[in-house]
């Protein structure tokens, strides 16, 4: 070169598998290179040097990463599931390893594993209504970050790959989406999706299934005489007593101010008359006081079962049986089952 040039130059750094390229000031002059016609000029190691900038490939695992799945759709919204090396597979089969009980999911629907190299990767288990990642049906294919995962026709999930911190986030958000604040049994959100998917998995496998509506009575008295902080800890602790008479199957939510709801898995109306009287007797046996008084703690409870209703009839409808057995119980004397309708005359039946 007759003359002296002043340019940019360029700056390669390297970030483990990936190289990007960063044009730097400079005012150092450009080395003139001797190159065979067609050949790439190179750096003082005789590497070729490349003038355009490479794509980053995929980022590697860093230790305290995890690989989860987040639902996105159905009763299970907002649930996150980590996966590990192990394979998971995801259906509605009580024997599946992430058990998914939405419409259009079959039994065994879709497995997702981990291969050697650490990236996952998902296969269709022959299932009636595909597996789809973004638009795409696939019988198998390796997942990124961020992509889509759709199982049937609803059932949406995001795969990604996060730290620590954003793991427990995402779990807490999905806890505090569906769980009461104050007694942290499920809340009527919840409830509103898990009993209509409750009793649609009942009927498929032809079995039954129980409600047992429970009143808190006297809350608004304890309320007045002793504070709603009195109130609150009593209603924290009735929920933590009816816990403990149930299943591991069972779901417990808080249905309003004063009333909770339990859904008794394949039970038939009499068995769940028999916990519902469980229910009652743990509760009657609490030992409270507020201001050095004791504070006694009673519920009504109403039953109605599956198996009492016409096979189309709307979860609402369950739902206002166990209601009005309730308000049986309250109207004959409080601190009682009911779990039959009323006679001709109108008076309420008790269970005993």
């Amino acid at each position: 070169m007759d003359e002296e040039s002043t340019c940019s130059s360029l700056e390669i750094a390297r970030d483990a598998e990936s190289m990007v390229v960063i044009p730097i000031a400079s005012d150092r002059p450009m080395e003139e290179v001797s190159a065979a016609p067609g050949a790439l000029p190179g750096d003082d190691a005789g590497h070729p040097r490349r003038d355009t900038p490479l794509l980053p490939g995929p980022r590697p695992l860093v230790e305290d990463s995890r690989a989860t799945l987040t639902v996105l759709s159905g009763m299970h919204a907002g649930r996150v599931f980590t996966l590990d090396d192990a394979a998971v597979t995801i259906g509605r089969g009580g024997d599946a390893d992430l058990v998914l009980d939405e419409t259009g999911v079959s039994r065994h629907h879709a497995r997702v594993t981990r291969a050697p190299g650490g990236r996952f990767q998902v296969e269709d288990l022959r299932s009636v209504n595909g597996t789809f990642v973004g638009a795409a049906r696939v019988d198998f294919a390796a997942l990124e970050g961020g992509d889509l995962l759709q199982l049937g026709p609803h059932l949406r999930m995001r795969f990604a790959i996060v730290d620590a911190i954003d793991e427990s986030l995402a779990r807490q958000l999905y806890e505090s989406s569906v769980r009461d604040p104050l007694t942290h049994v499920y809340n009527r959100r919840y409830l509103a999706d898990r009993l209509p998917a409750e009793i649609a998995r009942a009927r498929r496998a032809k079995s039954d299934l129980a409600l047992l509506m429970i009143d808190v009575d006297g809350l608004k008295t304890v309320n007045d005489s002793y504070g709603h902080l009195a109130g609150d800890r009593v209603l924290s602790t009735v929920a933590a007593r009816v816990l403990r008479a149930l299943r591991v199957e069972d779901v417990l939510a808080r249905h309003g101010g004063d009333e909770f709801v339990v859904i008794a898995v394949g039970t038939d109306l009499h068995d769940a008359g028999l916990l519902a009287e469980r229910v009652r007797r743990g509760v009657e046996a609490l030992h409270m006081s507020a201001r050095g008084r004791e504070v006694r703690i009673t519920t009504s409870i109403g039953v109605a079962s599956l198996a009492e209703l016409a096979e189309n009839t709307e979860p609402a409808t369950l739902l206002a049986l166990a209601d009005s057995r309730m308000y049986q119980a309250k109207t004959s004397g409080r601190n009682r089952v009911s779990a039959s309708c009323p006679p001709v005359d109108g008076a309420p039946v008790p269970f005993r």
